[in-house]
């Protein structure tokens, strides 16, 4: 799908998710500062928890509404639970903005039965709707990988009606998806839709979760669900600013401010403090995308003439396969002086002794060597 005049809108579900990766907990005053990172990077919605699992979580995730609504923050807060009566009351209670809901349909239900729940969702929808009339329902229908088409289409065409469910989202729950799979399972249905926003939620069990939602969003969702460092249930979910700057350098216009990179680093950094100190691992790794301190390392040549990252300095390593550009950012960099008509020999040095010794050349090892070659009588 190429309409690229849609505005996606963003879920961040790194407070509901996020505590269901490796058991975390996040504190009242954790949740409302990673509410005001939300709010500072033009995140649409913050998903704040799971009111009914608990009475004081239910207290919190009402605290952190009334932070937003006490400050102006043009964010939407949103609340998980069942697609029952009583969670409704109770996510109707905490203030939030949005109430979303999950409902499972069983494996091998009869028509009959489809039918059935879907009317006892529509007429929960009707309730919610006149205890909230501004509200923007959801509803995940699990999962998207597993539920025939025909079965999703029959959702859709049930909900998509005015005073209901605004948005039907489409979660890949197990993880198990690839690309063209969630095209398949996308684009029909949002050829079907007529109102209904589809949203789209994918587990990255299989590695995939942030490719899937990007391709979902390509094949017609109006809606992407992610994270902070993709963290969710088992293996995550889609990484937030990775989805929301491949979507934009496609065309597409979502409120992030992509260009705040400071912004998601420091949003980043602060989530990963609170991973390292209940889980004891690092997610923000030497590795990771973006802002992992590795996208900014290069022993190419080639591949040190770009902008890649939000690493502080560019970090250079001299093996075989440097070349003479590379050689001489390297010296320049660390102040290394040198006889600019010796750069061909000091290249050729660094690459015997770096195979000579198997690994790259130290700093010391490299500065002998531009020392040894500078030329003392000049042509």
């Amino acid at each position: 799908m190429s309409d690229k005049g849609r505005r996606i809108r963003v879920i961040d579900e790194t407070l509901r998710e996020g505590m269901q990766f490796h058991g975390l907990v996040f504190s009242l005053e954790q949740r409302i500062k990673i509410l005001e990172f939300q709010e500072m990077l033009g995140v649409d919605v913050c998903q704040a928890g799971y009111p009914p699992a608990l009475d004081r979580e239910a207290g919190i995730v009402r605290a952190v509404a009334d932070h937003a609504r006490k400050n102006k923050f043009k964010i939407r807060t949103a609340a998980l639970g069942r697609a029952l009566a009583g969670d409704a009351q109770i996510i109707a209670d905490t203030g939030v903005d949005d109430p979303h809901f999950h409902c499972h349909l069983k494996k091998g239900a009869s028509k009959t039965e489809r039918q059935s729940i879907l009317s006892d969702l529509g007429r929960l929808f009707k309730d919610v709707k006149e205890m909230r009339p501004d509200s923007q329902i959801s509803l995940a229908m699990l999962d998207m990988g597993r539920t025939p088409a025909p079965v999703l289409a029959a959702c859709l065409k049930a909900f998509d009606s005015p005073g209901g469910l605004s948005i039907l989202s489409l979660p890949d729950t197990s993880g198990i998806m690839a690309p063209n799979r969630v095209t398949a399972c996308i684009s029909p249905l949002a050829a079907l839709k007529q109102r209904i926003r589809l949203s789209v939620h994918c587990h990255n069990d299989m590695g995939m979760a942030t490719a899937n939602t990007l391709t979902g969003i390509l094949a017609g969702a109006d809606i992407f669900e992610a994270s902070a460092l993709g963290i969710g249930e088992r293996n995550g979910l889609a990484d937030l600013y990775i989805t929301g700057r491949l979507l934009a350098d496609q065309g597409h216009e979502t409120g992030l401010n992509l260009d705040n990179l400071d912004g998601f680093k420091a949003y980043y950094t602060y989530v990963n403090a609170i991973v390292k100190e209940q889980a004891g691992f690092d997610l923000l790794n030497y590795q990771y995308p973006v802002f992992g301190a590795a996208v900014k390392t290069h022993v190419a040549g080639t591949h040190a003439g770009g902008n890649f990252g939000t690493a502080d300095q560019e970090a250079f390593f001299l093996n075989p396969l440097c070349g003479r550009g590379l050689v001489k950012k390297y010296l320049g960099s660390h102040g290394i002086g040198y006889d600019a008509r010796s750069l061909e020999a000091i290249t050729t040095a660094v690459k015997k002794m770096s195979m000579d010794k198997g690994r790259a050349l130290t700093k010391e090892e490299i500065a002998r060597i531009a020392e040894k070659n500078h030329l003392q009588n000049p042509p």
